[in-house]
């Protein structure tokens, strides 16, 4: 009980800081073998931003196939995110996320995944990324790779910067 009272707790301190509140839809495709919906993901994150850094909340299915009996498929995951380059709208991303699928035998999942994302207008960016998700459990462990899009709407306009911008050159030189 402890445990899950601490985790509300970091996660009310964390939403209440000041930053930007986002909310992302993101469909990707898996290197599994099966039909198109067996190798189809799709996730609803919501998160906040601050500066470079971003921490998201992602709740999602591994396939959209059906699945026999329980359903195996339901994870929640947190998904931190690192905004390493910009070059006008375009910025370079690095996640590193931890989640849980329900029911399954491999429920720890944990995701590497890199990114090109788009700032459209000052509320939407565009994400292409692709990376892998490593399952594991007590007696089997397995991967994939993956290839998305996420479209990420901001409530208020963005002002996200990357730790590392091209330094401009001084006026007149």
């Amino acid at each position: 009980m402890r445990p899950a009272i601490l985790f509300l707790f970091l996660l009310t301190v964390i939403f209440s800081c000041h930053a930007q509140t986002y909310v992302s839809l993101a469909p990707s495709l898996t290197n599994t073998a099966g039909t198109l919906a067996e190798k189809s993901n799709l996730a609803l994150e919501v998160g906040r931003q601050w500066d470079v850094f971003s921490l998201g909340v992602d709740l999602g299915k591994t396939t959209l196939g059906k699945v026999p009996g329980r359903d195996t498929a339901t994870y929640l995951e947190l998904r931190p995110n690192l905004n390493i380059f910009q070059e006008g709208k375009f910025t370079n991303t690095f996640t590193a996320g931890m989640g849980y699928i329900f029911n399954a035998r491999e429920s720890l999942m944990t995701e590497l995944t890199y990114g090109i994302e788009y700032t459209f207008n000052d509320k939407l960016h565009i994400n292409v990324d692709f990376g892998q998700y490593f399952y594991s459990g007590r007696y089997d462990a397995s991967n994939v790779t993956f290839f998305g899009v996420s479209a990420m709407w901001y409530f208020t306009p963005t002002g996200a910067k990357a730790l590392i911008n091209k330094a401009k050159p001084p006026e007149g030189k």
